[in-house]
Parts: structure tokens; sequence; C-alpha cells
């Protein structure tokens, strides 16, 4: 799928974990969280502008604690920064982000080493999407 240009940009330049054929993500959550941010840009919910300056004030943030910038809780940051944003543009309250995170650790403490972790139908999606 080609990028829009700021895109391709923005990964170009900010040091995003890379090998050979692109970007690396070191778990599965990381390259979900990557896409679903390119997905709601696409959408056209946020300008990419919009969330290059949300992503820099949280890194600002982590940099003003005093945090090692080693790249290790570069997605950490990332999520927040979406969070922030989706937030601030209400397509979600705090309170719906903080109810599906609670049911995605239930999800998760509940379900057999192994098998796939799945939202029961009541908490939103059956196989758990945002």
């Amino acid at each position: 799928m080609p990028q829009p240009d700021g895109v391709a940009r923005f990964a170009a330049d900010t040091g995003l974990p890379r090998d050979g054929d692109g970007q690396v993500f070191t778990e599965p959550w990381q390259a979900e969280a990557f896409a679903l941010t390119v997905r709601l840009h696409e959408a056209g919910c946020f300008s990419w502008p919009e969330w290059a300056a949300a992503l820099a004030v949280v890194l600002r943030e982590a940099r003003g604690r005093g945090e090692v910038d080693d790249g290790s809780r570069y997605y950490d940051h990332w999520l927040v920064a979406l969070e922030r944003l989706v937030t601030a543009k209400r397509m979600f309250s705090t309170s719906d982000l903080d109810q599906r995170k609670a049911a995605w650790a239930e999800a998760y403490r509940s379900t057999p080493h192994g098998e796939p972790v799945e939202l029961p139908a009541a908490s939103g999606t059956a196989s758990g999407g945002v």
C-alpha cells in the first residue's frame, strides 16, 4: 500500500527499528499500533502533521523524565500518543479506552497459554478490534 508522502517521510526520519525489509516490530501489538495509526490517518480521522505533533509531545515528555532514548519504549510512547489523539478527537473517551484495556487484560489472564486472546462478544467485537 503506498504511503502518503508525510507518512513515508516520517517513517524514514524517526529512527523506527528496521532491517533490510523495512520496519521491525519486536511484538505483534507494535505492528498493530503502527497499522492502526496509519489506517486512522488514511480514514481522515487526523492529519499526519497532527499525528507527528502528538507523538513528538509524548517523546519530549519521556525525554524530560530522563528516560533513556534507546528505542526500547518507542512503541509504548507511540501508543500513548495514539490514545491521546483519539480521545482529543473524541473518537473514544478515556473511559471507553480504560474499559477496553480492562477487558483485554481480563481476556489475557483467562486465556490458556498458546491460545489466541479474544474479547467476549459483550466487550465489543469478538476478535477484539478497537
